[in-house]
C-alpha cells in the first residue's frame, strides 16, 4: 500500500466514533450492570432450532440465563432488539489479520514495515468484530513474525477492539516452498513470508521458537504451488508423514495443536495419518483421507470464499479462467466431502479479500451442499472445540462468555442472515447496536 493510501486509511480510522473504542473493556473486566437482551428469536445451535421470543440475562461478562423469558433484575439494562435473531458470536478459524487486498503477498515484507502492518492488523481485527466475529484463529502473519502476539495481547487488555484470538505466529515452510519469494531477481535476498524448516529437528526448533514468542497454535505449509491439469489437482507435498507426526507430538507435548495448509494428495493423507487438528483449504481429499478424518475427528476448513474472490478479481481473463476452474473444482470436492461426512469448521482465509466480509463463507457452504444448521454447528460448536474454548463460547448457555450477536433474519431458513449483523456483544461489552427498537432500551 503506498504511503499516501496507508495514512489516508489511518486518518479514516481516527474518525471512528470514540465510544466504540471506549467500550472496549478488558476481557477480564466486564461491565457489572446486568443486561437483558430481548429479541423475536434466539438460536439454539445444538438443536438447530429457534426459541421465540428469546431473552438472555448477562452479568459480569457471562450468560446467566437463557430462554423465552429470563429474570429481569431491578437494576438491569433492558435492550430490545426487535425482530432480530440472537445467536452466539461467529467464529472464523482461518484469518490473516496482517494481509489486505491489492498487494502481492510475497512483496508485503518488502513494501510494508512490520509496524505499518501491525497497525493495519488492529483495524482488520476491529472490522471482523463489527461483522460479528467474536473469536478467530489467525493462521500466520505472512512475514510479520510474532507481531500477532502484540495484537492479541492488546485485545485481551482492552486496548483495542477485536475478537478473541488464537494465533500461530509466522507459518512454517520449506526453503523454496509455499510463501517463499520465488520468481524474483535471484541476486536479491527477498525474505520468505514463512519461517524455514528443512528437517525434523529444524521443524521442532521453529515450533518451540513460535510458542516462546507467544503463538497459541502452530501452522505448517504442507503443499506447495497448485496446478490443475485435466481436472486433476497437483501440488508437491512439503513434509513427510514422519516429520508431521513429530510436529504433532511436539505440539501435544506443549499443550497445543497443528493446522496445515494442504490442498491435495498425498499431502493430506500424510497430515491425517500424523493426526493434525485441521486440514485447511482441503481442495481434494482421497476417500482414504476422508475416512481417517472421520475416525480421528480432523476438521477440514474449506475457505471457499478466498477462491471465489480470486476468480472474481483476477488481473486478466486467462488468470480469471484458471481461478474459476480451481474454484469450481474446490466447490465440487466440498460437496463430495460433505456427503462423505468429513468433519468441518468454518474458516474464510480473509485478508487477501476485505476483512469484515467473510460471512460469505457460510453462504457458499450452504450453496454447495451443507445444510444451514450443520454449517452453524460446524462454525460454533466445532470451532469452539478447535480453538480450545469448548464450554465457553459458541452457544448461548448459562456460564458461557456473553459473546452474542443479533442478525436480521432467520439463519436456519436463510443463512445470509449472518451477513447482516446488527448487534455485537463480546464478553458482556456492547460494540455495535443498530437493531435496538426505538424507546425500548433503558
Amino acid at each position: 500500500m503506498p504511503a499516501r493510501h496507508f495514512f489516508r486509511t489511518l486518518f479514516a480510522a481516527a474518525l471512528l466514533p470514540l465510544p466504540l473504542l471506549a467500550q472496549s473493556a478488558p476481557q477480564s473486566l466486564a461491565p457489572t450492570q446486568p443486561i437483558v437482551l430481548h429479541a423475536a428469536h434466539l438460536l439454539d445451535v445444538e438443536r438447530g432450532a429457534l426459541v421465540s421470543p428469546g431473552e438472555i440475562l448477562v452479568e459480569s461478562g457471562r450468560i446467566d440465563a437463557v430462554g423465552s423469558s429470563v429474570p429481569h433484575p431491578a437494576n438491569a439494562r433492558i435492550i430490545d432488539l426487535g425482530a432480530d435473531t440472537l445467536m452466539p458470536g461467529l467464529i472464523d478459524a482461518h484469518v490473516h489479520l496482517f494481509l489486505h487486498p491489492g498487494l502481492d503477498e510475497n512483496l508485503q515484507t518488502v513494501e510494508e514495515s512490520v509496524p505499518q502492518r501491525t497497525i493495519m492488523a488492529t483495524l482488520n481485527a476491529r472490522a471482523d468484530l463489527m461483522a460479528g466475529f467474536t473469536a478467530e484463529r489467525d493462521m500466520g502473519t505472512e512475514g510479520a513474525g510474532s507481531a500477532d502476539t502484540a495484537v492479541r495481547n492488546a485485545i485481551n487488555a482492552g486496548l483495542i477492539p477485536g475478537p478473541r484470538m488464537r494465533i500461530t505466529g509466522n507459518a512454517i515452510s520449506i526453503t523454496g516452498g509455499h510463501e517463499d519469494a520465488i520468481g524474483y531477481n535471484p541476486a536479491l535476498d527477498i525474505p520468505s513470508n514463512a519461517t524455514y524448516a528443512d528437517s525434523t529437528d529444524q521443524l521442532i526448533h521453529v515450533m518451540r521458537e513460535e510458542i516462546k514468542q507467544g503463538a497459541d497454535m502452530i501452522k505448517i505449509y504442507q503443499t506447495g504451488h497448485d496446478t490443475l491439469i485435466n481436472g486433476k489437482l497437483i501440488a508437491p507435498y512439503q513434509f513427510t508423514e514422519a516429520q508431521l507426526a513429530a510436529a504433532v507430538a511436539e505440539a501435544h507435548r506443549m499443550g497445543t495443536k497443528v493446522g496445515v495448509h494442504c490442498t491435495t494428495e498425498p499431502a493430506a493423507f500424510y497430515a491425517a495419518q500424523a493426526g493434525v487438528a485441521t486440514i485447511d483449504h482441503a481442495l481434494y481429499l482421497s476417500p482414504e483421507t476422508e475416512a481417517l478424518m472421520r475416525q480421528k475427528q480432523i476438521y477440514a476448513v474449506p475457505t471457499l470464499t478466498i477462491f471465489e474472490y480470486f476468480a472474481g478479481h483476477a488481473d486478466n481473463p486467462a488468470i480469471a479462467a484458471r481461478e474459476r476452474a480451481l474454484f469450481d473444482f474446490h466447490a465440487a470436492q466440498f460437496t463430495k466431502q460433505v456427503a462423505a461426512g468429513v468433519p468441518m469448521v468454518v474458516g474464510s482465509d480473509v485478508g487477501p479479500f476485505p476483512h469484515g466480509t467473510q460471512a460469505r463463507e457460510f453462504v457458499l457452504m450452504v450453496k454447495y451442499g451443507m445444510p444451514a444448521d450443520d454449517v452453524l454447528r460446524a462454525d460454533l460448536i466445532n470451532g469452539a472445540r478447535l480453538l480450545d474454548w469448548q464450554g465457553e463460547i459458541g452457544q448461548l448457555k448459562p456460564g458461557y462468555y456473553a459473546d452474542v450477536i443479533a442478525v436480521d433474519g432467520n439463519p436456519l431458513a436463510d443463512i445470509s442472515a449472518v451477513t447482516r449483523v446488527r448487534f455485537v456483544m463480546k464478553n458482556g461489552t456492547i460494540f455495535k447496536n443498530e437493531a435496538t427498537t426505538q424507546g425500548a432500551q433503558q
